[in-house]
């Protein structure tokens, strides 16, 4: 079938990483090793593994009138990617991410979400006809909540179907107008149990967060695979055998493939086993963007785990 057409509507920051012995004390200066700079931001992750899973990706995001934005718009662009709509915030820079990662891996991160924080609905209103013409509308939460329901609203307006990874979660959960408008929601296992504090089990946290409003939930458990329910059933798709080398982005990875076999008209179980494939695979090599794998690869792989 042609490429499906795919909404992904996010943030987009530059990572800037230094890797040091020790993670500095308040007022400490230690000397680093090696730095690293590294396209990033959930939106932005999923924009390219989505496009790189055969995905016909439109993205919605903001940058600042700067380098740092100009450089990731070139990116998408050399991802296929259309950024025809990426609003450009002249009055805020591009959102930037500063890490410390130690010789442990523990980590240190200061966000400044720059223009991500003023990605507004009027930004999306000129995209009008891409919600109309898109098969899955992919959304996160790095962004103001405002946009993300206003997003989720007006693709269910459109019967279009979303999937949203609901990450960072915010403190007080999920508004449950966002909720009733998301067909799959695919949270980590600590976000699953947060929606659904006074459930006992996983299984209990699912059938509540179902009964408010998501069609299905798959829920990632990192080496224990991914666990999906609907109101029918309940399946596991174990993780891909691999040696995981930098596990960043792997969700995002996830949440994008999944969208995009989905939006191919695959059974959810069959659309699973691609995202899980493909998350795999992106844990094999460094970075996040650097790392998500391309459509051939992941139906090589999967071909080898029938």
């Amino acid at each position: 079938m042609p490429n499906p057409r795919i909404l992904v509507i996010g943030s987009t920051n530059t990572d800037m990483v230094v890797r040091a012995p020790a993670l500095p004390a308040p007022g400490q200066t230690v000397l680093g090793g090696a730095f690293r700079m590294t396209p990033g931001g959930k939106g932005a992750n999923q924009a390219v593994a989505a496009a790189r899973a055969g995905g016909a990706v439109t993205f919605l995001t903001a940058v600042g009138d700067d380098a740092f934005g100009r450089e990731r718009v070139a990116e998408f662009r050399r991802e296929g990617i259309e950024t025809r709509y990426i609003a450009v915030k002249a009055e805020a820079p591009s959102g930037v991410a500063l890490i410390m990662v130690d010789a442990k891996g523990e980590n240190l991160i200061a966000v400044a979400p720059g223009a991500n924080g003023r990605l507004s609905p009027a930004d999306l209103e000129a995209a009008e006809d891409v919600f109309r013409a898109a098969e899955m509308v992919i959304l996160q939460l790095e962004i103001p909540m405002e946009t993300a329901l206003w997003a989720a609203n007006r693709a269910w307006g459109h019967g279009k179907p979303v999937l949203l990874n609901p990450a960072p979660m915010p403190p007080d959960g999920l508004p449950r107008d966002l909720l009733t408008a998301v067909d799959i929601l695919t949270p980590n296992e600590g976000e699953a149990r947060a929606l659904a504090p006074d459930a006992a089990t996983l299984e209990d946290a699912a059938a509540d967060i179902l009964e408010q409003g998501p069609k299905a939930l798959a829920v990632t458990q990192g080496q224990c695979g991914v666990t999906v329910f609907t109101q029918s059933e309940t399946f596991t798709v174990p993780a891909l055998p691999v040696r995981a080398v930098d596990t960043v982005g792997a969700g995002d990875c996830f949440s994008a493939a999944l969208g995009v076999a989905l939006a191919e008209g695959n059974s959810l179980r069959d659309a699973a086993r691609f995202a899980v494939v493909a998350a795999g695979l992106s844990t094999t090599r460094e970075g996040a963007q650097a790392a998500m794998p391309g459509r051939v690869e992941i139906e090589e792989m999967l071909a080898q785990h029938e």
